[in-house]
């Protein structure tokens, strides 16, 4: 028998359908009141929990498949958590988790799978935090980016610290993504202004790129996610771009961004609601490993180790995504047994974290004389706080709506938006921040630069001759 679901296939949103077969992935045993286990999930497991919570909860889920398959041939899943979970709603900000990145690092595939369940149930309780997060924010899961690996590794018993952190072949997807911070690096060098959505400025790639990679790549370009984390295990530590040290160096420098004060607002607003992720007097998982509890539980990337070609770094230099990398523990795959209590330590700080999209502003760019939304329109930003001018060298910029949506710290800023062919508008805005109540509104409209006809250009050029003979 197959079973028929629909889904809603990138960038289009156009309604396609994905079959399964029911051999592979078992959709006939959906309950409507299924309890989800605390278990290992095996991959048609994994997508069997995605679809029983989609059966449960239609009305804000939706389920859809990547643009590409693993090596293997398994197909990559994503569920959808909103009101309107089948499209883009303009100020409504868009948040993703992937896991499993590394196939034998196991958490954060299984918490995205409860995380999943958790959101339904609670929203089918009135959970009143809940509902509000859903109706404002549109959730993205992606619990296993690569289920190669995941096979991997478990047919090998879990216990290897290498088997199946890469893909089927061999590669690691963490560093298969286009280098985009030596790009960034290169132009502060040269003072170019070039500090956003840098994947037309790629003229190379160091390795083919894995269709795993191709599939995530596409999806951060073809969605206008906001705010997002890869989960990962080995550590117990939140960690922020940059990823790549600027000079090379493999350990100790601290590759600051542009947006430093945002990212370590990021980090610490995992790491301060994880059971333990932030506490001082936490040892650190090995004997000579850096005690992160001491540093708040955060870390730079690059001070940790350098990593060139990672999905954190990319999401940033390629697109508005401030993405950070959470390690969720000292294990990478985790004892069976241990995944009820690991959802606990990490459920607020699961929550926590996507309402950080709605952290600074956000607000629609239009023309001023149509009124119709300006796309791809850029928004700069300079912090003043306390009289002192700061530019923030990283420009987002407006999307399909118009809509737009900066991640800011609290301060006061100048915050300006333009659009070749307009003149831009400054605004002067004071961020107090608290995500829960929504980011700050800051519209725009932007007056198009209306240059004389070639006649009337003529008409003045002569009238200025006729003057200078008077």
């Amino acid at each position: 028998m197959i079973q028929q679901i629909e889904i809603f296939r990138l960038p289009l949103l156009i309604c396609t359908t994905l079959w399964l077969v029911s051999s592979a992935i078992n959709v006939n045993s959906f309950e409507q009141n299924k309890q989800f286990k605390f278990k290992y999930h095996d991959n048609d497991e994994m997508f069997n929990t995605m679809l029983e919570v989609h059966e449960k909860c239609p009305s804000i889920t939706s389920i859809y498949r990547l643009s590409e398959n693993s090596v293997e041939g398994r197909p990559l899943i994503v569920i959808v958590f909103s009101v309107h979970p089948n499209e883009h709603k303009t100020l409504d900000p868009e948040f993703k988790y992937i896991a499993n990145m590394h196939g034998n690092e196991i958490l954060g595939r299984e918490l995205l799978l409860k995380l999943a369940d958790y959101l339904c149930e609670e929203y089918k309780t009135g959970n009143e935090e809940i509902v509000k997060l859903i109706t404002t924010t549109r959730i993205h899961l992606l619990p296993s980016m690569n289920p190669d690996g995941w096979q991997l590794s478990t047919n090998d018993g879990g216990n290897n610290y290498l088997i199946g952190r890469e893909n089927a072949a061999g590669v690691d997807l963490n560093r298969n993504f286009p280098n985009l911070d030596r790009i960034v690096f290169d132009n502060e060098v040269y003072y170019k202004d070039v500090n956003n959505h840098l994947m037309q400025m790629v003229d190379h790639l160091s390795q083919p790129i894995q269709p795993e990679t191709k599939a995530v790549m596409k999806m951060i370009m073809s969605i206008p996610f906001v705010a997002s984390a890869n989960l990962h295990g080995g550590d117990l530590v939140a960690n922020y771009p940059y990823d790549e040290s600027r000079d090379g160096t493999v350990q100790g420098e601290y590759s600051k961004s542009p947006d430093d004060d945002t990212f370590k607002w990021l980090a610490l607003s995992y790491a301060n609601y994880h059971a333990d992720m932030a506490n001082p007097n936490r040892i650190p998982c090995r004997g000579g490993d850096t005690n992160f509890a001491k540093e708040g539980g955060i870390t730079n990337g690059a001070k940790w180790y350098s990593v060139q070609g990672g999905m954190q770094d990319f999401n940033y230099l390629s697109s508005n995504d401030f993405e950070i990398t959470l390690e969720l523990g000292c294990d990478k795959y985790t004892k069976e047994g241990e995944l009820k209590n690991e959802w606990e330590r990490n459920k607020n700080a699961l929550i926590n974290l996507i309402w950080q999209s709605h952290l600074g502003i956000k607000g629609i760019i239009l023309d001023a004389l149509t009124l119709k939304p300006i796309s791809n329109a850029f928004v700069k930003v300079v912090n003043v706080t306390n009289g002192i001018m700061t530019p923030i060298l990283h420009d987002i910029t407006s999307v399909q709506d118009g809509d737009y949506y900066r991640l800011l710290t609290n301060g006061d800023y100048h915050i300006t938006a333009s659009m070749d062919g307009y003149l831009p508008s400054t605004k002067l805005v004071t961020v107090v921040n608290n995500p829960r109540n929504g980011a700050k509104i800051v519209n725009f409209t932007l007056q198009q630069i209306i240059l004389p006809s070639i006649r009337n250009r003529r008409r003045l050029k002569a009238l200025h001759h006729s003057t200078d003979s008077i």
